[in-house]
């Protein structure tokens, strides 16, 4: 049974920093492509981050410059620091686990963001 927990969201004002870990315990995910991802009220899920298992990056325009992804491999832990943080990311924040040649995928349970202004 994997288990993606996430941690470190919160309440912080406009123009302050948060910064985002998942765990996964019970696989190594050192094969997999480590996400995250948000969901507004009345909105669709969207990317905000990836770093894949050979480590490449990509993020969603919103953030580029703002959020940055990082993993370590020997924690099973994948980080996302946001600073600048706007009202317009406040979201309930995923991590997100996924290998596609196996069709394997996990989600956390997510935790909250929310950016006062």
């Amino acid at each position: 049974q994997v288990q993606l927990v996430e941690s470190g969201g919160g309440l912080v004002q406009t123009g302050e920093s948060l910064r985002l870990s998942c765990t996964a315990s019970g696989r190594i995910l050192i094969l997999y492509d480590m996400g995250w991802y948000r969901q507004a009220p009345g909105k669709q899920r969207e990317l905000v981050a990836v770093i894949t298992s050979g480590l490449r990056i990509n993020y969603a325009d919103s953030v580029k410059g703002r959020f940055t992804i990082s993993r370590d491999n020997a924690k099973n832990t994948v980080y996302l620091q946001m600073n600048s943080l706007k009202p317009e990311d406040t979201a309930v924040y995923y991590c997100n686990a996924a290998m596609t040649t196996i069709r394997s995928e996990y989600w956390g349970q997510g935790t909250q963001v929310t950016v006062s202004s």
